[in-house]
C-alpha cells in the first residue's frame, strides 16, 4: 500500500475538535503497516489518529498496544435478518411518532447532550467532555438539515422523548444512525417504536438491507436491536493513537 493512501485526513472531525485528526485506511498492523502510518502521520502533521481494527487478528491487537495506540472502544455492527420484523411493531408507547422538523432542533440538541457518554470520544480522555457533548448535538442538529435521510421523533410539540436517524448510504442498504430516548422516558417502548417505524420507513424507500452500529459496553442498545431483529454481524476494536504524547517520550 503506497504511504499516501494509508491514512485519510479527516477535515470535518479536525476542525471541529481543533486538531489534526486522521483515521487509518487499514483494519490489520505489521511491522511495515505500522512504519507506514508512521510517516505518514509525520508528514501530515497529525495530533490524533482513529484505528479500526479487526477483533479477529491477534497480532494486530499486540502490535497496536506495541505502538501507543490506545483501546477506546468496541464497534459492534449488527444486521436486520430478513423475515424478522420487529415484534410487537405497535405503538407500545402511545407516543405519536412523526419526523422532525427545524422546530425541534434545540429540544433534540438536548436530548443529545448527554446521551452518548459511552462513545469512544468521551472514553478517550483528551477530548474535553463538553467538546463530546458539542460534537452529538452537532451531530443530530446536521442530520435535521440533510445529514440523514430521515430523522423520526416521539412526542408531542415541543415535547420530545426520542429521536433515530437515518441514512440511505447507498443505493442498496440503509443504516440506524443516532437512537436517543429521554431519562424520564426510559422503560415506555420509545426505543422499540422508533426501531420499528424506522425499520417500516426502510422498507417503504425499498430497503431490505438495514445495518445498525453501537458500542460494546452498550448493553440496552444491543438487546433492544436483537428484540427487533437485528443479528451481530461483526465485533471490532476502535484505537485512537496521539502522537503528542509518543513525541514527548522520544
Amino acid at each position: 500500500m503506497s504511504a499516501n493512501r494509508i491514512c485519510e485526513y479527516l477535515e470535518w472531525d479536525s476542525q471541529f475538535f481543533e486538531r489534526r485528526i486522521a483515521r487509518a485506511n487499514v483494519s490489520y498492523l505489521s511491522d511495515e503497516v505500522v512504519a507506514e502510518i508512521n510517516i505518514w502521520c509525520r508528514l501530515h502533521d497529525v495530533e490524533c489518529l482513529y484505528f479500526l481494527a479487526s477483533s479477529a487478528d491477534q497480532r494486530t491487537v499486540k502490535l497496536a498496544q506495541e505502538n501507543a495506540f490506545r483501546f477506546v472502544d468496541v464497534r459492534v455492527t449488527l444486521d436486520l435478518q430478513r423475515g424478522k420484523p420487529c415484534e410487537g411493531s405497535d405503538n407500545r408507547s402511545g407516543l405519536r411518532l412523526r419526523n422532525a422538523v427545524e422546530s425541534d432542533i434545540p429540544a433534540l440538541r438536548a436530548l443529545a447532550r448527554n446521551g452518548y457518554r459511552d462513545s469512544r470520544f468521551y472514553y478517550d480522555g483528551n477530548f474535553p467532555s463538553r467538546q463530546c457533548d458539542e460534537l452529538y448535538e452537532t451531530w443530530i442538529e446536521n442530520s435535521c438539515r440533510g445529514w440523514a435521510s430521515n430523522v423520526l421523533v416521539a412526542g408531542e410539540g415541543e415535547d420530545v422523548d426520542g429521536y433515530l436517524t437515518c441514512h440511505l448510504p447507498n443505493s442498496g442498504s440503509g443504516q440506524i444512525g443516532l437512537v436517543g430516548v429521554s431519562e424520564k422516558a426510559q422503560g415506555k417502548g420509545i426505543g422499540k417504536d422508533l426501531v420499528s417505524h424506522a425499520i417500516g420507513w426502510f422498507v417503504r424507500q425499498g430497503i431490505e438491507d438495514i445495518s445498525v452500529v453501537t458500542q460494546g459496553r452498550n448493553v440496552r442498545a444491543q438487546r433492544l436491536y436483537q428484540s427487533c431483529g437485528f443479528a451481530t454481524r461483526s465485533v471490532e476494536l476502535w484505537f485512537h493513537r496521539w502522537f503528542s504524547e509518543t513525541r514527548k517520550s522520544e
